[in-house]
């Protein structure tokens, strides 16, 4: 599956844990994250830490509560958008276990306590672990993200997290794969290509003077993190280059509006050009008609501007968040549309509209679905299969062993064919469920 990522690595009683991710789809107090950890989390000397999103990070808060008292690494970017992400989700979860009558999956509580155990790191600078090297590079993929390389007596091992799809606006492109004996990589988009780059920014201008034709509502569900600031950087570009009439723009997000502030922190972080733009005096988060919505009354303002209007809410798969408000004011118009930039799990309400369902169940309402519905795989955060194969052949030698996983089975296996096909059949292996490797 996409969610739920975490691996566990021992060598020499030394357990260092690769991410601590939430399984998505449903509720965030579905049943699966509320299952005991196949692990003590006592017994765990460390988490590295890939990137913030929810899948990976999301409940680090509950391996705290359960007794992992070891160090959290990641870069620095990282660890503040961590601590931003499950704040957000302790939130969420408190609020959702109060609904359903259960103990919450952790509190705002065990996050202040998971801060405690951050430990921030530079990209490409090795640090030691108990005789054992982890070194962290820059994965392309959200600001912060990282794929991390773990020596231990002589042999490495690559865990890729998720791995970015260049060009994009804000991010350097993915660091090359380094030389590894074994490779724990993704499959999220193993057998689908995307658009090409260049017709990114054409999709979303076509999306929108429809819209604008119409005098409808444009929705674009985003996730906090990265899609939100991307497809602002682009916004930013059409309206200052008049690609686009003047048009009301919401960011009705409260946790996208923070990741703003973290955005502007770490610009170091990005491309060159977004650098120039910067440097030059662009605010590249900020342009004529944008309103950032914080408060409850301002997003509910939103229903009283006349369209055309953009609004751009999460939740990016539409399982919770502010629009769900907004699909059930607007999804019933055929005037208006909703525009799907990031990958949605099975069973989502992202999914089925995906999927071209006639109508949805929103919060208990049956909403009927006339809205077009449009999707630009091209924002996706993800490599497509094309870049996924690059960046393999990119390390100097190839992996002598691959495991694919954070892929649902079709995509891991077109991925795994098109690997055998490209690669010198290198030894490419789906794994099961809480299976163990000896290395």
């Amino acid at each position: 599956m996409v969610t739920g990522s975490c691996y566990l690595l021992e060598h020499n009683q030394v357990k260092i844990l690769i991410d601590c991710g939430m399984v998505q789809g449903g509720r965030f107090a579905e049943t699966a994250n509320y299952e005991p950890f196949p692990f003590n989390p006592a017994e765990i000397d460390y988490l590295l830490v890939t990137h913030a999103h929810i899948d990976h990070c999301g409940r680090i808060p509950r391996l705290v509560q359960q007794g992992f008292k070891g160090e959290i690494i990641s870069t620095y970017a990282t660890l503040d958008f961590v601590q931003l992400m499950v704040l957000d989700s302790a939130r969420v979860i408190q609020s959702e276990a109060r609904v359903l009558g259960k103990e919450p999956l952790y509190t705002e509580t065990d996050v202040i306590n998971m801060t405690k155990l951050f430990r921030g790191v530079q990209y490409e600078r090795p640090i030691t672990l108990n005789n054992i090297a982890c070194t962290f590079y820059d994965a392309g993929h959200v600001l912060g993200s990282s794929f991390i390389a773990v020596n231990i007596a002589g042999k490495t091992i690559v865990f890729s997290g998720d791995l970015g799809n260049p060009p994009v606006p804000l991010l350097k492109p993915t660091h090359p794969l380094v030389a590894a004996d074994m490779l724990v990589m993704e499959s999220t988009y193993g057998g689908k290509t995307h658009e090409p780059a260049y017709e990114r920014k054409l999709l979303l201008c076509s999306a929108i003077y429809e819209t604008i034709t119409m005098n409808g509502v444009l929705l674009i569900p985003a996730f906090a993190l990265e899609r939100t600031q991307e497809i602002l950087y682009e916004l930013n570009q059409l309206v200052e280059r008049h690609e686009i009439p003047n048009v009301p723009v919401y960011i009705d997000s409260p946790l996208a509006i923070k990741a703003i502030t973290l955005y502007r922190k770490y610009g170091e972080l990005f491309n060159n050009e977004t650098k120039y733009l910067i440097a030059s005096g662009d605010d590249v988060f900020k342009f004529k008609g944008l309103t950032l919505t914080e408060t409850k009354e301002e997003s509910k303002r939103i229903n009283q501007v006349r369209p055309p209007k953009i609004i751009m809410a999460g939740s990016g798969m539409m399982q919770g968040g502010r629009i769900r408000f907004h699909l059930q004011r607007y999804l019933a118009s055929a005037n208006n549309q909703v525009l799907i930039v990031g990958y949605q799990v099975e069973n989502s309400l992202g999914k089925q509209l995906l999927n071209k369902a006639d109508s949805v169940v929103i919060d208990g309402e049956t909403v009927s679905v006339c809205a077009k519905i449009r999707a630009i795989g091209a924002y996706s955060a993800h490599a497509d299969e094309p870049k996924l194969i690059h960046w393999l052949k990119s390390a100097p030698t190839l992996p002598k062993q691959i495991f694919l996983t954070h892929g649902e089975l079709p995509q891991a296996e077109k991925l795994q064919s098109h690997i055998a096909q490209q690669c010198n059949n290198i030894n490419t292996v789906i794994p099961e469920y809480r299976q163990s490797v000896e290395f």
